[in-house]
Order: structure tokens, then C-alpha cells, then sequence
């Protein structure tokens, strides 16, 4: 065992010409890549004793596979059949082969033949099963076909183990554990305590005491590990397959109305595959579920399988037009129908905003819209070269007008004005709430009414501008004269009429950061204030104290009551004296 390890350390730092010399010493095969040699040398010299073909994969215990895969030198954690899957590539196929852009040249057989050997289902046509294949690769992406760099270095050693018919002690210990293990786990299908667990090791410790503590120990823990992988392992949407059961008549005519409305989830899937990814399960569900809103019965479940399959075919189409964007035409027609997409650009070009404002943001069924008008210039989208380009024009149109609409100065007018109208709206009442929605729906009426007002007015804001606005407002049903809406509306309107020309900056109104008070509650304000300055002056007393000079310096406030409407930041500071006051 000594010579094999020492020849796996060779192996895993030895390079391709070496791996070849190794090859033709032992009169071995020296063709492919050197990972690819290097897993047959591994094959052949360090586990001649394990059936590693594929029948021979399948009857190799979960435990064992682990084992095998870190004398490889690759990934060793996963589900049963992920394990066997990621073997059987690193084994059969050479990574720079068998790659997810090659699949495309691959025949139906031989995607048949691979959904076999990757324990896949095998229905459906040739675009079904590679995109399942597809998956598959990418789930399995750098797991397989390179070894560890650490390995490489001479660094970290590795077990070789044994087949099971070969260790007697094995054969009649670790099946029967295993077993136990097995059925334990299928009389507790919804989990077990701590005490079963408990009771479960000493049962095995009375039946096997020759065997170490540790090593029971250890096959119970690894037993239990392996059942927990093979059934909480979450199927991916890729390898999902359609439930052999026929379909029930509100199946079937919910299957024709997805067949008959493919473009629009084909357009719907795109626009969520721009963000959004098919290996996220839970996105993609919530996608599919989103699509309720568009009349598709998404609560079946084969509705949402056939979805999910048009999904992933977008998805692996959308990778075909990046790939074919930035390669040369493959063929004469395919030169040719860029030839003419690229004659229809301009026209193409000046139709998305026509399209896009004739749907009112509905960018699904612009999308649809904009095909078919492709479609009508004579383009063919079955080609990726072309399809590529063509959605690629549209989510330019999409980024551009985007930047547009933030460089905008009436966009970034308006959304100085939403911030302020929103800020701290959660904590609002919901009226207050209602009205600040139904404003924002009409911000450009808004706008206008603040520009008449201030045109009339020949460019003055005082107390009669801003009553006449809040007056009108109120007269169209919205309820802005409270104490949270009228000094957000009001400064609303001062930053329209700034951007306007017609205000400068420090007239806008500003908001006190305290208390929000209203014309009615300055003059009690006043009037109280008035009262505490009366309360300040001596009766007998004709000296002038400090007391005295504060009563002074109230009073004198109380005597600029105009400033103080013109400026609601000086109540507020008039209130915090007031506050003081009463503390004291």
C-alpha cells in the first residue's frame, strides 16, 4: 500500500510528459489532457480492484464514493447522485471538451446517452435534454476535471481505501451497520430525538462489541449524514421531469393557453434573466408565481414545470446570442441575416420609443410587440446572431432612456419633491398616506398650479400665495391643509418655483424640526407668549433685574408677529423657550 501511495503522490505533481512516460511504462494509454490521464492512471494503477464503470458506479456505497472521489483529487461533498455524477465526468470525460458551448454540436443520441450516465430524465426532444445536461455541467462547474492545487504541491495525504468484497471484517460489519442505520432512519421518517439516537448506538455497541467505539461511532455518524443528503437534497429545476400521470382537463387547457402565449412568457423570462438567475430556486419560483398576475393558472404544478423548461431554454438561448455576438458568423445565411439587421437598425432603432410609450411601461409586451415588428422587416430570430442583437438594441433603449430620465431636470425636480413628501411616511395615517399618492400621480398638474400662481403674483410667495395654493388643492379634494401635509405641500411648491427662476432658495418654506403648527395656532402662541412676558415684570420692584430683561426680550418677539408667519423655523424656537419655561 506504501508503493501505491508513494506512485499517487508522483501522479498528482507530475506533469503531462511525465504522466505520458508513466503511461508508456505500464503500457497505458496516453492520450488526452493531463487531468484527463492523470484520473485514468488513477484508475488503473492506485483502484484496479473497484468496478469504476458505470454499473459499477451505481452499487458503490455513498460512504466509499467520498473516499474515492479524494483520491482523485476533487470535490468529495454532496448528494449520492451528485457525488456519482461528478465521478463519472472526471473519469469519462475531459473537461475541456465536454463543455456547456460544445453541447450544441452534440446529437440527440449522445445527449440521450449523457442524461442516462448522469441519471437524468431522458424525455422530451433534443433542446430538453441539453438543457438538462447543461445543468448538470454547471451545478458540477470546476468540481471535476482539475485536482487540488494543495495535492499538486505534495501537500495533505490521502487514504486509499478498499473494496468492501475484499475486507472480510467490512463485509460482515460495515452492510450489517449500514443496514441498521438504513432502517432506523426509514422508522423515523420525520426525524428523530436524541434518546432514539442514544438508544440506536448502544443497540449497534452490543451487537458489534469487537468494533472500536470510535469507528462505530463514525459509520453511524457518516449512515446518518448520507440518508439526511439523500433526501433533503433539493432537485434542481434543470433535472425536474414532468409527472408521468395523464394531465386532467384544466391541465390540459392550461398547457394550450402557455403554448399558445409562449412569447409572452418567453419576453417575461427574458426581462427576469436580467437580474435574475435559474440556479436561485426560490427567485425563479417567486417569478413563476408573479406570472398569476398575467392570467396563467401558475398554481398547477405542470404549469409550472413547462414555465420553469421555457425558462431554462431562454436562458440557455440568451447564452447562445452572447456567444454568437462575439464570434464570427458561422455560416453564409447567418452572415446574411446580419447583414440585413444591421440595414434595419436605424428603422428598428426609431420604433422602440413608439413602442415602449404605446404600452405605458409594460416592457413584457413591448418586447412582444417589438419582435413582431422584426418579424414583419423580414428578419429571422431563429438565429442567435440575430435575436441577440435584437434584444440587445432593446435593453440599450431601456439603459439609455434610464439615464435620460436621471439627468433630466424635471425628473430631478420631481424627485426632490417625492422625498420630501415621503419622508418619514410610514409613521403618516393612511389618508395622509392616500393623499401624498394621489399628489404623486399628479405632480405635472402640481407644477403647473404653483407656476400660475407665482406668474399672477409677479414672483412673491408670501402667506396669500401659499393659502391660495393650499385652498385650491383642497377645493380638487385633496386634504393638505394639516399640520404633516401643508408644510411638506408648501415646500414643495418653493422648490418648483425655484427651479422656475421665480424663487430664490432662501424663500422656500421651511419646515421646523419640531412641532408643525398652523396659522391659527401662531396667534395662540403669541398670545401666550404676551401672558409669560406679563408674568416676567416686577409689580414694586422699579429695578431692573435679569428677570426683567428677559420679559423685555419676549415681548419684543411677541411684537414681530409678522416675521414670525413668514418664517415657522422662529415659532419653533419661540415653543423650545416656551417649553423651558414651563420646566422651570
Amino acid at each position: 500500500m506504501s508503493n501505491r501511495s508513494n506512485l499517487l503522490s508522483e501522479l498528482y505533481q507530475a506533469r503531462l510528459e511525465d504522466l505520458k512516460e508513466i503511461a508508456s511504462a505500464y503500457g497505458l494509454a496516453k492520450n488526452g489532457s493531463v487531468e484527463y490521464l492523470r484520473a485514468q492512471l488513477i484508475r488503473d494503477l492506485i483502484l484496479p480492484e473497484w468496478d469504476l464503470t458505470l454499473d459499477g458506479l451505481k452499487n458503490i456505497l455513498n460512504n466509499d464514493l467520498g473516499k474515492l472521489l479524494g483520491v482523485f483529487g476533487i470535490k468529495k461533498t454532496g448528494s449520492l447522485r451528485t457525488r456519482r455524477q461528478r465521478l463519472y465526468l472526471h473519469l469519462n470525460h475531459d473537461p475541456k471538451q465536454l463543455k456547456e458551448d460544445n453541447l450544441d454540436k452534440m446529437t440527440k443520441e449522445e445527449l440521450h446517452g449523457l442524461c442516462k450516465a448522469l441519471e437524468l430524465p431522458r424525455s422530451g426532444n433534443r433542446q430538453t435534454l441539453l438543457i438538462r445536461v447543461a445543468g448538470v455541467l454547471s451545478a458540477q462547474h470546476k468540481n471535476w476535471g482539475t485536482i487540488k492545487r494543495s495535492l499538486k504541491r505534495g501537500g495533505g495525504s490521502v487514504v486509499i481505501p478498499s473494496p468492501s468484497h475484499l475486507d472480510d471484517e467490512q463485509q460482515t460489519e460495515a452492510p450489517t451497520i449500514s443496514q441498521t442505520v438504513e432502517d432506523f432512519v426509514s422508522e423515523h421518517p420525520e426525524g428523530w430525538t436524541f434518546e432514539q439516537e442514544s438508544e440506536l448506538i448502544e443497540t449497534i455497541e452490543e451487537t458489534f462489541d469487537d468494533t472500536p467505539l470510535s469507528e462505530v461511532a463514525a459509520s453511524i455518524e457518516k449512515g446518518l449524514s448520507g440518508q439526511n443528503e439523500a433526501t433533503e437534497q433539493p432537485i434542481p429545476p434543470m433535472m425536474q421531469e414532468l409527472s408521468s400521470e395523464e394531465p386532467t382537463l384544466e391541465e390540459e387547457a392550461a398547457l394550450l393557453e402557455i403554448s399558445s402565449r409562449r412569447a409572452e412568457v418567453e419576453a417575461a423570462a427574458r426581462d427576469f434573466l436580467l437580474v435574475g438567475s435559474t440556479t436561485d430556486v426560490e427567485d425563479m419560483g417567486s417569478f413563476i408565481m408573479s406570472l398569476s398576475n398575467h392570467g396563467f393558472s401558475v398554481e398547477l404544478v405542470r404549469v409550472q414545470d413547462a414555465i420553469r423548461t421555457i425558462i431554462m431554454e431562454t436562458a440557455f438561448r440568451s447564452e447562445q446570442e452572447q456567444h454568437a455576438l462575439s464570434n464570427k458568423p458561422g455560416s453564409w445565411s447567418e452572415r446574411e441575416a446580419i447583414r440585413l439587421f444591421e440595414q434595419m437598425r436605424p428603422q428598428l432603432r426609431e420604433r422602440i420609443p413608439e413602442i415602449v410609450a404605446g404600452r405605458r411601461g409594460n416592457l413584457v409586451q413591448a418586447r412582444m410587440e417589438f419582435e413582431e415588428e422584426a418579424r414583419g422587416l423580414g428578419l429571422d430570430l431563429r438565429s442567435p446572431a440575430v435575436s441577440g442583437r435584437l434584444h440587445a438594441l432593446f435593453d440599450l433603449h431601456l439603459e439609455i432612456s434610464e439615464a435620460e430620465e436621471l439627468q433630466d431636470p424635471s425628473a430631478a425636480r420631481r424627485n426632490r419633491m417625492l422625498r420630501i413628501l415621503y419622508h418619514g411616511a410610514v409613521h403618516l395615517p393612511d389618508d395622509v398616506r392616500r393623499t401624498i399618492e394621489r399628489l404623486e400621480r399628479n405632480l405635472p398638474s402640481f407644477e403647473s398650479l404653483v407656476e400660475t400662481v407665482l406668474e399672477s403674483s409677479e414672483g412673491d410667495f408670501s402667506e396669500a400665495q401659499q393659502s391660495l395654493i393650499i385652498r385650491f388643492l383642497e377645493s380638487k379634494g385633496y386634504l393638505v391643509n394639516t399640520a404633516e401635509l401643508r408644510p411638506r405641500v408648501l415646500a414643495c411648491a418653493g422648490i418648483v418655483g425655484t427651479e422656475l427662476g421665480y424663487l430664490t432658495p432662501s424663500q422656500i418654506p421651511r419646515l421646523a424640526p419640531g412641532i408643525l403648527v398652523s396659522d391659527d395656532q401662531v396667534d395662540a402662541i403669541v398670545a401666550e407668549l404676551k401672558a409669560l412676558a406679563a408674568t416676567f415684570k416686577p409689580q414694586e420692584i422699579d429695578v431692573e433685574e435679569p428677570e426683567m430683561q428677559v420679559a423685555e426680550s419676549v415681548a419684543d418677539a411677541s411684537s414681530r408677529v409678522g416675521d414670525v408667519r413668514g418664517q415657522i423655523d422662529r415659532v419653533d424656537a419661540l415653543l423650545s423657550r416656551l417649553r423651558l419655561q414651563d420646566h422651570q
